[in-house]
């Protein structure tokens, strides 16, 4: 500090004497540059004035409004993951990350990280993500941040952990922050809409659906509260996922339209596909097959364009699925060949399951039991990986007939067996008692 204060004084030409009169002597300011005193507040606003400089410059050595720059570059950086290219987005957000931490600008670094993690996310470099997530996490944490301000972080954290088929840590990370705010009374209705709705994937995908529609009503309580329409259109498009479990396709219609007419005013296009993306899904499941092909091609052609790897890839088992239902067999195993590819265990193992379940039915269809047999075998692992129970107990169903007609009873018993075990007390099986819920 008596650097910075020696260097502004001699490069304006004042003596130590006039930049301190009238409060202060120069002594005092001899004493300060040569680094023996700690000014005062009331001194150093004193001395910014007097050098024409801010405060906090003079304190930190930071440039003027650094903090306020970074903020609204940060700002630009959000736009253009919703709007372009998560690449270009990532770049932005990596050199701000850069520059916050060279000023010692924590927040604004953590921001930045957090944006790293959403694009790492896009693009499926799912350990990239959660790395990027779990830094910003601590630093928010060291800072002691308070929580509500932490939900990003670790809503970002649960779905790279659901995306690479851990179902159950992603649903801890949730519930866990959903008892401390719930407990702490800390009752942030942007918070707790953010986790709710990322609560409503990894309740559906382990079947526990009762849970997930709790989710989702605590969430729709809670939207006239939240302030942010981004926010309001993700809560919808979540909820539909229930309503679509319920069989009430009308209501989760409505619910995705009314999802879109947001995303389409705010124009943030990766959240418009997966609009896209969910209304298919109802189509499909009430029985509409040529417009859930029509809206899941949209949505494909949407996030290929934003070079969104793995929502791509989830979507195209999608799309595969309603091509097997409308007879284009052959359109759907080539597209399920190319797609394969990019799934893994560690990487979508859900709809890596889902991949080769469609690929057992096609096999199954033309008569060629070994094969189908070899992709149910495959999906119950990928399944039996990710604790999907649900789609698990689906595949031990299609195995056990497949291996009953082929006279094997035993087999096909333990197949069936195991497909029971998988749906008692469907949300009871994997996870403790529900997080709280928040006074109404």
């Amino acid at each position: 500090m008596g650097r910075r204060v020696h260097r502004l004084r001699a490069a304006l030409g004042l003596t130590q004497r006039q930049l301190a009169e009238p409060a202060y002597t120069a002594a005092y300011i001899s004493t300060l540059e040569a680094g023996r005193v700690q000014p005062s507040e009331k001194a150093l606003r004193h001395l910014a004035e007097r050098l024409g400089s801010s405060y906090e410059e003079l304190a930190t050595g930071r440039p003027a409004h650094l903090a306020t720059g970074l903020r609204l570059r940060l700002t630009e950086a959000q736009r253009v993951l919703a709007t372009q290219d998560p690449a270009r987005a990532a770049e932005r957000y990596a050199e701000l990350a850069r520059e916050a931490g060279r000023h010692g600008l924590d927040q604004e670094r953590a921001t930045a990280l957090v944006g790293l993690g959403q694009c790492a996310l896009e693009t499926g470099e799912l350990d990239a993500a959660r790395e990027h997530f779990e830094a910003a996490e601590a630093v928010l944490t060291g800072l002691g941040v308070p929580l509500p301000r932490r939900v990003p972080a670790i809503r970002g954290r649960a779905l790279a952990h659901l995306l690479a088929g851990e179902l159950r840590y992603a649903c801890y990370l949730v519930e866990n922050a959903l008892d401390e705010l719930n407990a702490s009374g800390l009752h942030d209705p942007d918070a707790l809409v953010l986790l709710y709705t990322a609560a409503i994937g990894p309740y559906m995908d382990l079947g526990a659906h009762a849970r997930a529609a709790q989710a989702a009503e605590l969430a729709l309580a809670l939207a006239p509260r939240v302030s942010d329409p981004a926010l309001v259109a993700r809560m919808h498009r979540g909820v539909a996922r229930t309503l679509i479990a319920e069989g009430r396709a009308a209501e989760a219609d409505a619910s995705l339209a009314k999802a879109a007419a947001y995303y389409q005013q705010l124009q943030i296009g990766a959240e418009l596909a997966l609009c896209h993306w969910m209304r298919g899904y109802v189509r499909a499941q009430d029985g509409d097959l040529e417009r859930a092909e029509a809206e899941l091609r949209t949505a494909r052609d949407m996030l290929t364009a934003r070079r969104a790897t793995l929502y791509t890839h989830q979507v195209g088992v999608e799309l595969a699925g309603v091509l097997h239902r409308r007879g284009k067999d052959t359109e759907a195993q080539a597209l399920l060949g190319e797609l394969l590819g990019g799934l893994s265990p560690e990487r979508g193992s859900v709809h890596a399951g889902g991949a080769h379940r469609l690929l057992g039915l096609i096999a199954q269809r033309r008569g060629d039991t070994e094969s189908a047999e070899e992709h149910y075998v495959r999906a119950l692992a990928l399944l039996e990986h990710a604790g999907a129970a649900g789609d698990l107990a689906d595949i031990c169903r299609l195995l056990g007939d497949l291996l009953r007609r082929a006279g094997r009873t035993e087999a096909a018993l333990d197949a069936y067996r195991t497909g029971l075990g998988h749906r008692a007390a469907p949300g009871t099986t994997t996870l403790g008692p529900p997080p709280a819920s928040p006074p109404l």
